[in-house]
């Protein structure tokens, strides 16, 4: 974990791949391309007979939008253009290529293996996008990110909830060894440590909590069972926290959605308590 993602000097964007590619994603996405459909050429002598020629020229027609007699004779040569390409464009543009590809090349069986071996990459490299279908979309939006670096502000009296929001950030996106349950019980553990500070109850469960804060600050009845329910998924009440840890399907999807609803109502509980006089 580098020391600036740790201790949140580095954006939340950065860590959740959104608007940027770094070069283990990018690598990741590219081996992809190889193993999946550059594998599959080179059998000829010419290109123009051999298996992988169809998708190279609607890459010629469709994406790069050149002349088609710009295609060279052998597959070396055309590789070579399309590494270089990949390799220098833009995040965005990586996308887009593969997308095309998966979105055009003649067999969908080899497609649709594709796509899921690029979203068990784009999940590894903690990327804000999969693949939903065969269109490239976000998990992640901007505004989400923006609910979780606000909860990552500090004072003296936020900074145990602020750390509780980045330990949760640190377990979702550690790259070799993600831990997604650890991440929504340090999410969730956070609501709780602001719910003690607003009712000054330090030993309250947040479900406690909750109840306390009606008599001090305006909570949605809707929002607070929500989160009393979101709580009790999380708890040791009834063996289910033991529960949790034992499921094998719990994910980065998981994970994000509980750091970002749970940062979320923190900073819903933070505008509450100022408008209520409660000083934070």
């Amino acid at each position: 974990m580098l020391f600036s993602q740790k201790y949140g000097y580095k954006p939340v964007k950065n860590v959740i791949q959104l608007n940027i590619m770094d070069s283990d994603l990018r690598n990741g996405l590219w081996n992809a391309l190889s193993i999946s459909y550059w594998s599959k050429a080179g059998h000829t002598h010419a290109l123009k007979d051999d298996e992988i020629y169809p998708i190279i020229r609607d890459l010629w027609l469709d994406y790069f939008k050149r002349p088609i007699d710009t295609i060279p004779y052998s597959w070396g040569d055309t590789y070579q253009q399309i590494r270089k390409y990949f390799f220098k464009c833009e995040w965005f543009e990586v996308y887009d290529f593969v997308q095309f590809i998966a979105n055009n090349y003649h067999s969908s069986s080899t497609n649709e293996l594709f796509m899921k071996y690029s979203n068990s990459i784009l999940e590894r490299e903690v990327s804000g996008w999969r693949f939903v279908g065969e269109e490239i979309a976000p998990i992640t939006s901007e505004e989400e990110i923006a609910e979780i670096e606000k909860a990552l502000e500090s004072t003296s009296l936020l900074g145990p909830i602020a750390t509780h929001i980045k330990t949760a950030l640190d377990f979702l996106s550690d790259k070799k060894t993600p831990d997604y349950r650890n991440s929504i019980k340090e999410s969730i553990s956070a609501v709780e440590a602001i719910c003690r500070l607003i009712t000054g109850k330090d030993n309250a469960t947040l479900g406690q909590a909750l109840k306390v804060i009606k008599g001090k600050i305006t909570v949605h009845p809707a929002l607070e069972q929500a989160f009393s329910e979101l709580y009790g998924y999380t708890s040791d009440a009834d063996g289910i926290r033991h529960s949790l840890l034992d499921e094998p399907d719990i994910d980065f999807e998981d994970a994000k959605f509980m750091l970002v609803s749970c940062s979320a109502f923190i900073n819903y509980l933070k505008l509450k308590s100022s408008k209520a006089g409660v000083k934070l």
